[in-house]
């Protein structure tokens, strides 16, 4: 497990995936501002739940976001498209409705980044978020994410196109001393 200064990011339980699915995935307006995907119902239990974890898939880092005292689930978050090649990988996190606007968001983005970056060795982290994602935005900044440029129109969300904000962090400008316990 990481921890984080109120949260901490452990492997995802069984236990994790209808709270997770209900909270994020079932809400249809969460899921089309949070994943580039369309959203599609999908039986309970089934194999194929949004926060089923493949562990055979190296390309992705899916943890559960949860309180740091007490476990409580707070949302997902996770690295993906993981090129070790290059060294680079996009971040992502989603918080339950209750966890939101609690300060949690940049703890858990500041834990994913030690994560790439001392734990995985990874150089480049690269966000991307809806442009009227003021929370995002904050908790990326806040951890050092730097506005690379904005991909206009790009996302389809709930009828209408959207801006995305593309932000990057370098493993030399993240001072992991400053963001975690770990």
């Amino acid at each position: 497990m990481l921890q984080g200064r109120t949260v901490a990011l452990r492997a995802r339980h069984a236990q994790d995936i209808p709270l997770l699915q209900a909270g994020l995935y079932d809400d249809v307006a969460t899921h089309a501002r949070a994943d580039g995907r369309p959203w599609r119902p999908v039986t309970p239990g089934s194999p194929d739940a949004h926060f089923a974890v493949d562990d055979t898939e190296r390309r992705h880092a899916p943890f559960s976001v949860v309180e740091r005292e007490g476990g409580t689930l707070l949302g997902a978050a996770g690295l993906w498209h993981i090129d070790t090649h290059n060294r680079t990988a996009h971040l992502g996190l989603s918080l339950l409705p209750a966890a939101r606007g609690q300060g949690r968001g940049g703890d858990a983005v500041a834990v994913l980044c030690h994560y790439a970056f001392v734990v995985r060795g990874l150089r480049r982290l690269q966000i991307e978020t809806l442009a009227d994602n003021a929370a995002m935005l904050r908790c990326a900044e806040r951890n050092g994410f730097v506005r690379e440029g904005v991909l206009r129109s790009s996302a389809w969300v709930m009828g209408r196109f959207a801006d995305e904000v593309v932000l990057g962090l370098l493993a030399q400008d993240f001072d992991q001393r400053l963001h975690t316990d770990s």
